[in-house]
């Protein structure tokens, strides 16, 4: 059974909107600076697949953005209790994905020596940014989907 969508008044839902779409106009102004030096106007197009290609290879993959918005939701978190918010996530996939974001310098894993020793994952700055910048993204998903509707007040 379906989410009830989150009901907003008309002008937060039009303020919501006029973000995602300075959003697209920041990042169409990035993108043409970028482009002025690919050495072929407007763009390098294997430049722009290669970009796309390794953002994906972070964020495209199942469980990396389920656990980074669960850590900058809620700040640092121990794997156990990663695990509990994370339904359906097996203890072996959660393990591999805390490495592979660590590895990607999205979250540090921070061991408190004790006793007992406690292991908790927080994002990095790096990964707070990663999220910030996906939250229109994010945004614009559940407008579009109409999880994100005028309240009929």
């Amino acid at each position: 059974m379906p989410e009830p969508a989150m009901k907003l008044p008309k002008e937060s839902l039009n303020d919501v909107e006029t973000h995602i779409a300075a959003t697209i106009a920041n990042g169409g102004h990035i993108r043409n600076i970028l482009s002025g030096f690919s050495g072929i106007a407007p763009w390098d197009e294997k430049w722009e697949v290669q970009a796309a290609v390794e953002a994906l290879h972070v964020f495209g993959s199942r469980w990396t953005i389920e656990i980074l918005a669960a850590l900058y939701i809620t700040g640092g978190k121990r794997f156990n209790q990663l695990k509990h918010l994370l339904a359906g996530i097996s203890s072996r996939t959660l393990s591999d994905k805390l490495r592979f974001l660590t590895d990607e310098n999205l979250v540090l894993r921070e061991v408190d020596d004790g006793p007992p020793i406690r292991v908790e994952y927080i994002l990095t700055d790096h990964g707070k940014t990663c999220g910030r910048l996906l939250s229109p993204l994010v945004a614009h998903l559940k407008v579009h989907t109409g999880s994100v509707v005028v309240s009929d007040e």
